[in-house]
């Protein structure tokens, strides 16, 4: 019977010990990229192995989900008005990577982007200090620690500056920074300016901050712009705005950018935490016995 026992509970003892090692943390993230605009965009991504090859078309309303691994640090930003051939061979209107429907090189500018880097801690942020093409948004899900929305609450295509002004068929389709069209070490964050106490916000990265308040609108536009998050998947949003609800699968449970998916996750941190004092217990039993 004391034989049987020790058996039954054995199995039931590695299974935390397990649990114990794993700590609970993600070797992967999932990405899941929406295009809520009201045309098609061009979705790129550098490094682009873990996403399609680098591009692929988003049709609006339509989602595609990918997985990177821990490790992973790059961008992912959009593109519009292509014209790709069955061959992948074509042109975008912004954020052009070349002539090439996947891409192996950055865009463009003026382009909007996603930036991050994924590790124990991931780090992530919206810039626009390169210009800005369409208003997008990271959320994270289903993560640890501050874990807030990036990005955009407006579009600055409607507010944009004539003299930065990106026009196609008598409307704006990108808004160029300042030290793309002025070239200068004030507005470009060099020379005397190439430092933070020195390059300070100007008439036109306070523009683009309106339209996206937790964004970068210059190069040391840091403490409103960078975040971290642990063990997050991560919803990249274009055409949305930082207060809309986003959703994405995950393990295949559908988790959304809520509180409710920030409490799941700490419910199961909570009982990482009982885990050491589980195995101890019954590791006692077993000697008991």
């Amino acid at each position: 019977m004391v034989e049987k026992l020790k058996l039954s509970l054995l199995p039931l003892l590695c299974f935390f010990f397990f649990l114990l090692l794993s700590g609970g943390a993600d070797s992967t993230r999932v990405f899941t990229i929406i295009n809520q605009c009201k045309a098609v965009i061009w979705p790129a991504v550098t490094p682009g192995e873990s996403f399609g090859g680098g591009g692929f078309a988003l049709r609006p309303g339509q989602s595609m989900v990918f997985t990177a691994p821990v490790g992973w640090s790059g961008r992912i930003w959009g593109r519009t008005d292509c014209s790709f051939d069955a061959s992948g061979n074509g042109s975008c209107a912004t954020g052009s990577c070349g002539s090439s429907l996947r891409c192996g090189a950055s865009g463009a500018p003026p382009a909007s982007l996603a930036e991050f880097t994924l590790a124990a801690v991931d780090y992530y942020d919206v810039s626009l200090v390169d210009g800005f093409n369409l208003p997008m948004v990271i959320k994270p899900v289903n993560g640890q620690g501050n874990c807030s929305a990036a990005g955009c609450d407006g579009d600055l295509r409607q507010t944009c500056p004539s003299e930065l002004a990106v026009k196609a068929n008598g409307r704006t389709v990108a808004c160029r920074s300042a030290c793309d069209v002025f070239n200068t070490d004030q507005y470009c964050c060099r020379g005397q300016f190439g430092n933070p106490a020195t390059c300070q916000p100007t008439f036109y990265s306070k523009k683009f901050k309106a339209a996206c308040p937790t964004a970068y609108s210059y190069a040391y536009d840091d403490p409103t712009s960078i975040f971290t998050c642990s063990n997050a998947d991560y919803i990249i949003t274009f055409c949305s705005n930082t207060k809309q609800s986003a959703c994405s699968y995950h393990n295949n449970r559908l988790v959304c950018s809520s509180g409710s998916s920030s409490s799941r996750r700490t419910m199961v941190s909570s009982t990482l935490m009982l885990l050491p004092s589980v195995v101890f217990y019954l590791a006692l039993l077993l000697v008991q016995f």
